[in-house]
């Protein structure tokens, strides 16, 4: 990685960020622009788009996909390593674009455009035409090797958060990066909250000193267990790595951990408010029970088999000293809370209220944010879902031939993400320039797997798997 990027990274001038982060790259992360939607003019023919990873969230950004009005967009071809998988998207999105006489045809993918296997998203890219569309929606680990395809293909890209889970991959996605911008390929990253209107004029307020200068930030996302997070023993009649990417969220080489894969979101909604990434990082953790078996705890170690832990507290520091706290657990009967807020040296202001969507963004007189009164500005009600719009803008800039490239911040999103995580893991500081140099890759061979292969992590005798022992292991997670 050259010093530049670097430097972008762990810091630098916020005329810096912006120009690396905003404006110079990525036109959806203007905050405060809001961009008319525009109905397509009539002939222009259908974008193409192909569907690489068939879960529920790839399904979803396929149908959000389908759905913009920018464009014509036809879905052509599907590739998962499940045909399960697959299957049950390719009937959802057929029923959901079979309702309505102006939605048919948007659904197009005929039984020899439905790829199986992990050289899938070559036979699905390969139905395209160069400036078409592709969405990368499969676990993290295989994202720089489908997304180089991708720009060998020519395509615009949408991809799915989180993009890295350690430094090698990062610097090779921001290298990636580079060679879609000599294309002028258009790349949209799924951290749709940046292309949530009501956030962007928070953010444009922050910057205006609304609420003073920022003293601290806070975040939480508290909850029961998620998706595929926590893992009991593989099954004998399913094999090693495919148990592995079924259960993706269980293991960092594939995700980054729950960690990364639902965290990332208010990582990085809290440093866009900041304007800024943070450059360390201390943290804890730990594994303790997940439910009640017979009456009592059911403790870890009889059943489950993943790698992440229940709790994470993470404090991360920017080089001008404001602390930013992340406090994530996943555990049945605890408080639920899922909200990011931001204190400034004269009001404070909550980014996020109760989960991504809608955000109800508001500007309190002082720091208590009480239930009721006290508030100075609250977007109104009802909002768009930032779901849809960060689609309906990807596809404006390819209309009109926008700059558009959200890999950059992507992968500055990820590399945050993961130094929390290195951070509790290992039970040690650590500073965003010395994790950028970290040379434990979880899945060096990704472009190279196979479903009857070698998986990154094995299990022991028992069928469980390397965890991280904070303070013991204080060098690699695992």
């Amino acid at each position: 990685m050259d010093s530049e990027t670097t430097q972008t990274i762990i810091g630098g001038s916020r005329r810096d960020f912006m120009k690396t982060l905003t404006g110079a790259t990525t036109v959806s992360a203007l905050a405060g622009v809001s961009i008319p939607h525009v109905h397509a003019a009539e002939g222009i023919s259908a974008k193409q788009i192909a569907l690489v990873g068939c879960g529920g969230r790839g399904t979803g950004a396929a149908a959000q996909a389908l759905a913009v009005k920018a464009l014509p967009t036809k879905l052509v071809a599907m590739a998962d390593v499940f045909e399960n998988k697959l299957n049950g998207s390719a009937k959802g999105l057929e029923r959901k674009f079979s309702r309505r006489e102006e939605d048919k045809g948007k659904f197009d993918v005929d039984p020899e455009n439905r790829f199986i296997g992990f050289d899938g998203y070559k036979g699905a890219m390969d139905v395209l035409s160069p400036g078409d569309i592709v969405i990368l929606a499969t676990p993290l680990a295989f994202r720089w090797v489908h997304f180089k395809y991708a720009i060998d293909k020519g395509l615009h890209v949408f991809m799915e958060k989180p993009l890295t889970a350690d430094a090698p991959t990062s610097k090779r996605m921001l290298a990636l990066a580079g060679e879609a911008d000599k294309k002028n390929l258009k790349v949209g990253v799924g951290l749709m909250v940046r292309h949530c209107r009501g956030r962007r004029e928070l953010w444009d307020r922050i910057q205006n000193g609304e609420i003073g200068d920022i003293i601290a930030m806070r975040a939480y996302r508290q909850h029961g267990p998620v998706a595929s997070a926590f893992s009991k023993k593989k099954p004998d009649d399913k094999s090693e790595l495919s148990y592995q990417i079924d259960r993706f969220h269980s293991f960092l080489w594939a995700s980054g951990g729950l960690f990364n894969d639902f965290y990332i979101h208010q990582i990085d909604e809290t440093c866009w408010m900041k304007n800024a990434w943070p450059v360390s990082a201390v943290a804890s953790g730990g594994r303790h029970y997940r439910g009640i078996k017979d009456g009592q705890p059911d403790p870890y170690g009889n059943d489950y088999v993943d790698q992440n832990f229940d709790t994470y507290n993470v404090e991360y520091t920017f080089d001008d000293g404001t602390k930013f706290f992340f406090n994530g657990r996943t555990m049945f009967g605890c408080r639920d809370d899922m909200s990011s807020v931001v204190h400034g040296s004269k009001r404070s202001a909550i980014v996020s209220s109760a989960g991504h969507t809608p955000g109800k963004v508001r500007i309190f007189q002082g720091q208590l944010q009480p239930r009721r009164g006290g508030t100075v500005w609250a977007y109104p009600q009802p909002e768009e879902n930032p779901y849809q719009l960060e689609w309906d803008d990807l596809v404006e800039a390819i209309r009109d031939d926008l700059p558009f490239n959200e890999v950059r911040r992507g992968v500055q999103a990820s590399l945050v993400s993961s130094m929390g995580r290195h951070a509790a893991h290992t039970g040690q500081e650590v500073k965003l320039k010395s994790f950028l140099e970290h040379e434990h890759e979880f899945a060096p061979d990704a472009d190279k797997m196979t479903l009857d292969g070698e998986a990154p992590v094995k299990a022991d005798a028992d069928g469980r798997y390397p965890i991280p022992m904070p303070g013991v292991n204080k060098k690699r997670e695992y």
